[in-house]
């Protein structure tokens, strides 16, 4: 078996957009350090990246979550990146999932990171920190994002 070469999703995304999505949230977490807002910024990257990858239903831990907000709050930049980067808009869905049919909300995250791990992208521990957390009914308002074409 052949390993995919791992990627930095960051690389998706012009530099000023990054700085600008990570200087956004740092005004909302002012202790944040830039090196974790940048690898935050990526996180988002990925996620949105692998759920173009699978048709379950992912979800972004809180902290990825809010740098997904920040780029969907530049509507224009945000939309241009979906249709250039997806070929397809991809809508903030926070939505309840069902942990019968999807697993509590660990099972959720967990298939989260295989699936950007799948996608080929790294995934920084440090900003999905639910993983070591008990299973819930939801997290974070259950957001995620529904990749079926549904959007």
């Amino acid at each position: 078996m052949q390993e995919r070469p791992v990627t930095d999703a960051r690389t998706l995304l012009h530099p000023e957009t990054r700085a600008l999505l990570a200087a956004d949230v740092q005004k909302k977490f002012p202790d944040m350090s830039t090196s974790l807002a940048e690898r935050g910024v990526g996180q988002m990257l990925a996620f949105l990246a692998a759920g173009t990858q699978t048709a379950e239903p992912l979800s972004p831990s809180p902290i990825v979550d809010e740098f997904w907000h920040a780029f969907i709050l530049h509507t224009e930049a945000y939309a241009e990146f979906c249709d250039q980067t997806f070929g397809r808009f991809i809508h903030h869905r926070p939505e309840y999932l069902d942990p019968a049919i999807h697993g509590g909300a660990k099972a959720v995250r967990a298939r989260t990171i295989d699936a950007i791990t799948a996608a080929g992208y790294v995934v920084d521990a440090e900003l999905w920190p639910e993983l070591d957390v008990a299973d819930c009914n939801q997290c974070h308002a259950g957001c995620y994002d529904s990749p079926n074409g549904n959007n």
